[in-house]
């Protein structure tokens, strides 16, 4: 996407009226909610994040936890 795209949304964003920027962002808040959980499992399936998890086992095993 381009800059004179990006523009364009913003132009279009900020003529909405209050009711359809509600709308917007609660669309937007899911849209990109969705967006997130997509790119984080992919980083599970692809162990991006498994150094994490096992730092986080460790401190767990060590006692370096507070429970909540």
């Amino acid at each position: 996407m381009d800059r004179t795209n990006v523009e364009e949304i913003e132009r279009a964003v900020s003529q909405l009226s209050d009711e359809e920027l509600v709308q917007f962002r609660t669309w937007f808040a899911e849209f990109d909610a969705a967006n997130w959980d997509r790119q984080f499992e992919k980083d599970v399936a692809s162990g991006k994040l498994d150094a994490l998890a096992d730092k986080a086992l460790k401190d767990l095993r060590q006692g370096n936890c507070t429970n909540l």
